[in-house]
């Protein structure tokens, strides 16, 4: 069987960009452009695109704006996941979160892995939830957005992958707010 099931209509999805860096501007950011292009190749809708600095507070402070806003369903953020004091962009995150999805970090890890060995050890890519939104960072660099693209959140975040994905859960993701 394969993994999509063809008998399911696509869903699009809006998704919005995020690039953190302290250097990047609109016409040199390659690894935004990598998702932009991915994600709309997909057939997914490109919702909105920023570039900030590294500031945890204004990242989590735009995080929260796209998680609340109802004509967006994903962010993707890319840099600031590393190691030296300026990458703030998973605590930014996590400040965010409501829940987190662990398995998102160890995925992109073996999907680094095979691809830049143990020097995937240095990436802090991770994935949560917030107000309903899924939220996703990713390392800066043009070949993580195409490795945590290519072989995580292009199946996820289409509704006919099988035997799961994110999409067809989405209507529950804020079933515990539900007035009971």
């Amino acid at each position: 069987m394969s993994p999509i099931d063809e008998t399911k209509e696509f869903l699009p999805l809006r998704i919005a960009v995020l690039t953190v860096s302290d250097t990047r501007v609109a016409s040199d950011d390659r690894s935004g452009q990598v998702l932009v292009d991915r994600l709309t190749a997909a057939g997914h809708l490109l919702a909105d695109r920023k570039i900030l600095q590294d500031e945890r507070a204004e990242i989590a402070a735009q995080l929260r704006i796209w998680s609340l806003n109802p004509e967006i369903d994903v962010v993707i953020s890319t840099g600031g996941t590393g190691l030296t004091g300026r990458d703030v962009t998973v605590e930014a995150h996590r400040d965010v979160y409501e829940k987190e999805i662990d398995a998102f970090s160890t995925m992109f890890t073996i999907v680094s892995m095979k691809k830049i060995g143990t020097s995937a050890v240095q990436s802090r890519a991770c994935g949560g939830v917030a107000n309903g939104t899924y939220i996703f960072a990713l390392p800066g660099s043009p070949g993580a957005c195409k490795d945590g693209w290519d072989e995580i959140l292009a199946a996820q975040l289409d509704y006919r992958h099988q035997p799961c994905n994110f999409v067809e859960i989405m209507p529950r993701l804020e079933e515990n707010k539900r007035r009971k």
